[in-house]
């Protein structure tokens, strides 16, 4: 187990080594990174964050592709890092294996599921570090933790040998601390050997997503709009948009969600559209989840901590009502949102709505929280868009990001467009 040197980040610590020999450029020569404990590696059980998972499961018989190709492109292991228990969390504390410490806000949580690689490179333990995004574990976690995170368009990367969650929306992220390695990681995953930076055609600024947020507006967008306008001498349009009426428009299947318990809920700012979409994203997570690994939870009857465990027991009560809706849901916003973005746009949202939250927060005064995170989570989630998060420093001594998200198999775009704003933001 790690120590409280190491931030807590790993669950074990071990130098991995490449089991071929590969044609690849070593493009990540002398970079270390940390593998989140869902990936499997050859002779290793897989933990998945719950130990009774662990008891119950053999090792893996090969190891993720998506390991053995930074493996291969020079870049050494270091260990597996501590996550949120079956990836149903994004909060990152682990009941069980103790929750990887924030190294921007001690007395905040690190974000999860992919809590340990988060904080393995904020903390400068690693180089860069992969995890997985389901309903938001690298983009989360990267805002907390002040560093960036990448969640690819969904299929974009590999997803053999890494336990699923929730296949629908599972994807392969990964974590940096600039965007020059950001970008070199992609290479490798994406399979591309060369990223050229394209002016993207325009900026497109989702106005009432920021109200979701407890940030100033202008500490978000401003230090945005002007990198793009340095970086491509103010050729982009800049435009703003009502997203939560657009997607309202567009997305005729969202009225079968909007009278849900989830979208009436009474609070400070809501926008109905968008937690509707969180909603039926939810709910097909719930269905997939219960599919993958209801049988084994009924069979080995595990204990999970406070928060998961309630999770948990939902999933396994989900029928199959409005699945079919769901995945409607999904195609339709896929086709509104490629026509809002047009072939080089780009989309401007919140990361989540504010800094991260403290420790052990009381479940009930988490809910307003996590319904506008999840409300901001769906957007790409659900349609399976590309999205960065960008860390833009601290405000009030926590730490605040932006997003940016591309169409469907932008994810090239996208990295070479925050590479080429870093210099700028």
């Amino acid at each position: 187990m790690a120590t409280n040197n190491d931030f807590g980040a790993f669950i074990e610590k071990v130098t991995i080594s490449p089991t071929s020999t590969s044609s690849v450029p070593s493009s990540l020569q002398g970079l270390t990174f940390a593998i989140k404990d869902i990936f499997d590696v050859e002779g290793r059980v897989t933990g998945f964050g719950n130990p009774d998972w662990l008891r119950t499961h053999s090792a893996a018989t090969s190891t993720a592709p998506v390991v053995s190709s930074l493996l291969e492109a020079g870049a050494t292991a270091l260990g597996f890092t501590i996550m949120d228990e079956m990836a149903y969390s994004i909060n990152g504390e682990n009941a069980h294996y103790g929750t990887p410490r924030n190294p921007i806000a001690f007395d905040r949580v690190p974000g999860g599921s992919s809590s340990g690689s988060a904080v393995a490179v904020a903390a400068r333990l690693v180089d860069f570090s992969i995890g997985t995004d389901t309903g938001g574990s690298v983009r989360v976690p990267a805002s907390y933790c002040g560093i960036f995170g990448f969640r690819p368009s969904h299929d974009a990367v590999s997803t053999l040998g890494v336990t699923p969650m929730a296949q629908s929306f599972d994807t392969v992220g990964w974590f940096a601390r600039d965007t020059a390695t950001l970008k070199r990681v992609g290479c490798v995953l994406l399979q591309q050997d060369h990223l050229n930076p394209i002016e993207p055609s325009q900026l497109i600024i989702a106005d009432d997503c920021f109200k979701l947020c407890s940030v100033p507006h202008d500490l978000l967008v401003q230090p945005l709009v002007g990198s793009v306008e340095k970086s491509f001498g103010g050729n982009t349009v800049v435009k703003k948009v009502n997203l939560g009426e657009y997607i309202e428009q567009n997305v005729p299947s969202l009225k079968h969600f909007m009278t849900s318990d989830d979208v009436t809920t009474q609070q400070e700012f809501c926008i109905p559209s968008l937690m509707a979409l969180s909603s039926s994203m939810r709910l097909l997570q719930r269905h997939e989840f219960k599919i993958n690994h209801g049988a084994w939870i009924s069979l080995v009857k595990p204990e999970f901590g406070p928060g998961i465990s309630a999770r948990i027991e939902e999933a396994i009560r989900t029928s199959e009502e409005k699945i079919d809706l769901c995945r409607s849901v999904k195609s339709e916003l896929i086709a509104a949102l490629s026509t809002l973005l047009g072939e080089k746009g780009v989309l401007v949202i919140p990361t989540v709505p504010g800094p991260p939250p403290h420790l052990q927060a009381n479940v009930a005064a988490l809910e307003s929280f996590r319904s506008r995170a999840f409300s901001l989570l769906s957007i790409a989630g659900v349609s399976g868009f590309c999205q960065v998060s960008i860390p833009l420093g601290l405000h009030e001594n926590l730490p605040v990001s932006v997003s940016l998200v591309a169409k469907y198999g932008s994810d090239g775009f996208l990295l070479s467009l925050v590479d080429s704003l870093a210099a700028f933001i």
